[in-house]
C-alpha cells in the first residue's frame, strides 16, 4: 500500500504541515506527461523514507486543489516542494529525479537528527534557520514568509538598535544564547537583532502581506535583560502588556490616530503568558475577524513594569495563506526544464 497522502483539502494540508517535521509535496496534473514519468520515482522515495510525524510524502492535484496551488505560486508541473517545521526549504521545478532524491534524502536525515536533539521552542538547524518560540495550533502554520518586508514600518523605535526587519529574522534571537537577554551583535557596525521603543513605551508596527491571509495567532518574543539591582528597574526595557491590533490598513497609523480608531482586537498580556525559556507569548486572535487580511498594525500601548521602554525580539504570524498576487498560467515542464 502506498504511503503517499493524497491531499483533499487545504485544511488537511495545513494539518500535515503542523504535525510532520518534513513534508514533501508533489504538485501534479493528470494531463501532465512528465508528472506521470517521475511518479514511480516519487512513490519509491515515499516507500523508503516515509515515517509517521517525521517525513510525510503528499500529492496535490493542481486541477482539483487550485487554492493550494495558488497559495504556493505553482505555475508549472511537476513542481516539488519540501517543507521543514512548517516552512518551505526547497522548490524543484520539473521532473528532476536525481535532484529530488538528493534533496529529500538529505532533509529526511536532518529530520531524524533534529528529533534526537533538544532546543528552544522550534528553533531549527542552520539548514532552515527557522525560529519559532511556541507550538503551532493544530491545522495552522507559520506564514511569516508572506510578510512584505519592503513595506514594513515601525514608529518610535530606537535607531541605535535593530531595525524593523530584525523582528522577522528567521534565526534564533541572540539573547537566547546570552542568558541575560543582552544579546550580541557581530562586527563593528552590526546592530542588535531586537527593537526597543525610543521616547516612551509605545511602538506602532505596520505589517503588509504578499498574499491574502487568515490570521489565527501572533507569536511575540520579548527577551529583556534581567535587572541585577531593583533600584534600576526603570532602566530595563519591558515586555508588551496592552496591544491593539488593526487589520487591512493601507498604511501605518499615527499614535494619536490609533487612539481615535476602534481596534479590530485588543489584548492584555499577563506575566504568565510569556514562556520562561523562549520569552514568547501567543496572542490568540478572534479568527472570524481576521479573514482575508492584507495587512496588520500592531500598536503596543504600554509595557508590563516600571520601565520607560518596551522591547520586541521577534514576531511570527500564524494562520493560513491565501491567493498570491499576479498568478501566472499553469504550464507543463518536461524533463529538461
Amino acid at each position: 500500500m502506498s504511503k503517499t497522502v493524497q491531499i483533499e483539502s487545504p485544511a488537511q494540508f495545513n494539518a500535515l504541515l503542523s504535525s510532520s517535521r518534513v513534508v514533501v509535496v508533489d504538485f501534479y496534473a493528470d494531463w501532465c506527461g512528465p508528472c506521470k514519468a517521475i511518479a514511480p520515482v516519487y512513490e519509491q522515495l515515499s516507500a523508503q523514507l516515509s515515517r509517521p510525524n517525521i517525513v510525510t510524502f503528499t500529492k496535490v492535484n493542481t486541477d482539483t486543489q487550485t487554492q493550494i496551488a495558488q497559495s504556493y505560486g505553482i505555475t508549472a508541473m511537476p513542481t516539488f516542494m519540501i517543507f521543514k517545521n512548517g516552512r518551505e526549504v526547497q522548490k524543484i521545478r520539473g521532473a528532476r529525479a536525481k535532484e529530488l532524491s538528493a534533496a529529500v534524502q538529505m532533509l529526511a536525515a536532518e529530520a531524524d537528527s533534529d528529533g534526537n536533539s533538544g532546543g528552544f521552542g522550534e528553533a531549527s538547524s542552520s539548514t532552515s534557520g527557522t525560529w519559532r518560540g511556541a507550538d503551532l495550533p493544530r491545522g495552522y502554520h507559520d506564514v511569516s514568509d508572506q510578510v512584505d518586508t519592503r513595506g514594513l514600518d515601525l514608529l518610535n523605535s530606537d535607531s541605535e538598535l535593530g531595525g524593523v526587519r530584525a523582528l522577522f529574522d528567521a534565526s534564533v534571537p541572540s539573547s537566547i544564547g546570552s542568558g541575560k537577554g543582552k544579546g550580541k551583535a557581530s562586527g563593528a557596525e552590526a546592530k542588535s537583532d531586537w527593537v526597543e521603543s525610543d521616547v516612551d513605551e509605545q511602538l506602532m508596527l505596520y505589517i503588509p502581506f504578499q498574499s491574502m491571509l487568515k490570521v489565527h495567532t501572533i507569536h511575540l518574543t520579548s527577551l529583556p535583560p534581567k535587572s541585577e539591582d531593583d533600584d534600576e528597574d526603570d532602566e530595563v526595557p519591558m515586555r508588551p502588556k496592552t496591544i491593539h491590533i488593526y487589520s487591512n490598513r493601507a498604511h501605518n497609523l499615527g499614535f494619536e490616530e490609533a487612539e481615535d480608531i476602534p481596534s479590530t482586537q485588543s489584548i492584555t498580556l499577563a506575566p504568565g503568558d510569556w514562556d520562561e525559556k523562549t520569552g514568547t507569548a501567543k496572542v490568540e486572535l478572534r479568527f472570524v475577524k481576521f479573514q482575508n487580511v492584507t495587512s496588520l498594525v500592531i500598536f503596543v500601548v504600554d509595557g508590563d513594569g516600571e520601565g520607560e521602554k518596551v522591547r520586541l525580539d521577534r514576531v511570527r504570524i500564524i494562520g493560513e495563506s491565501g491567493e498570491k498576487r499576479d498568478m501566472g498560467k499553469l504550464e507543463k515542464i518536461g524533463d529538461d526544464a
